[in-house]
């Protein structure tokens, strides 16, 4: 089954951990055929730790080393005359995060990165450690490799968008729920801007390569299609609103599409009333 959508799926939003790491593979998978012999798309993979809301702490963890008690060890006596109160023991352990992202490597000239794609994650949109990761990584980019080219593709509506170009500097008719961003390092003083409105069909677009190379096309929706389809989405249970919940005029909208996919219960029609 597809998605009843005819574009992204507000539903997969949900399930973005695993909707992320499947459109990661998929792309690198789909781009291949489009490269030329000595490109090569790779996945890699950042990680950071995310922590509890209000604590303060990031961390950006290569290797972890932890030390875990062994059971028998003798604890230290409390000093004579001293009661000591029973703790409420809570268990705080920040959770690795790993997100995936795609190189796209010249082998024939010492693996230089030609070309990163980002699909972007609420976490790189709400404040905290991920996002704080994401920034500071595409800043080195931009200062290390200028030469290098950066699409960014955000198909979530969680948080602000933090992307190559302010919102304020894309036009109203381009400010849509869903984005993409181009910098092609060979010209990094222009940013490439599509338009991804809910209610359309996700766009092919041109992944740039080296200067003089044709672009590598990306089918957005046929990602997207692929994802709902291996990831099991078809139960997904459309009763409910999506989180994060539409704009009035979108959720009006998703719920006809919903109730002429049978996946609601069509709206009953008033009795008109019988002049006496």
């Amino acid at each position: 089954m597809k998605s009843p959508f005819p574009g992204m799926d507000p539903y997969l939003e949900e399930h973005w951990r695993d909707v992320h790491h499947r459109l990661v593979t998929y792309a690198s998978d789909r781009l291949r055929p489009f490269l030329p012999g000595a490109l090569r798309a790779r996945v890699e993979e950042r990680v950071y730790v995310e922590s509890l809301p209000g604590s303060g702490r990031g961390v950006y963890p290569d290797v972890r080393v932890i030390e875990r008690v062994r059971r028998g060890a003798r604890t230290v006596p409390a000093p004579a005359g001293v009661a000591i109160a029973e703790p409420l023991i809570v268990a705080v352990a920040d959770e690795p995060v790993s997100e995936g992202y795609i190189e796209i490597i010249d082998v024939s000239s010492g693996r230089r990165v030609v070309t990163v794609i980002e699909l972007l994650s609420p976490a790189n949109k709400l404040p905290g450690d991920g996002q704080e990761l994401y920034l500071r990584k595409r800043k080195q980019r931009e200062i290390v490799g200028s030469t290098t080219s950066l699409v960014e593709v955000d198909l979530t509506r969680s948080g602000k968008r933090v992307m190559l170009l302010p919102p304020n500097r894309i036009p109203p008719s381009h400010r849509t729920t869903y984005q993409v961003c181009v910098r092609r390092g060979y010209r990094p003083l222009r940013v490439e801007v599509y338009d991804l409105p809910l209610r359309r069909r996700l766009p092919v677009i041109g992944v740039p390569l080296r200067e003089g190379d044709p672009d590598a096309p990306l089918d957005l929706q046929a990602l997207v299609d692929q994802c709902y389809e291996n990831g099991g989405y078809d139960d997904t249970d459309y009763r409910g609103d999506p989180e994060p919940p539409l704009e009035p005029e979108d959720a009006a909208w998703a719920d006809g599409v919903l109730r002429a996919k049978g996946l609601r219960p069509k709206a009953r029609r008033r009795a008109r009333r019988r002049r006496s």
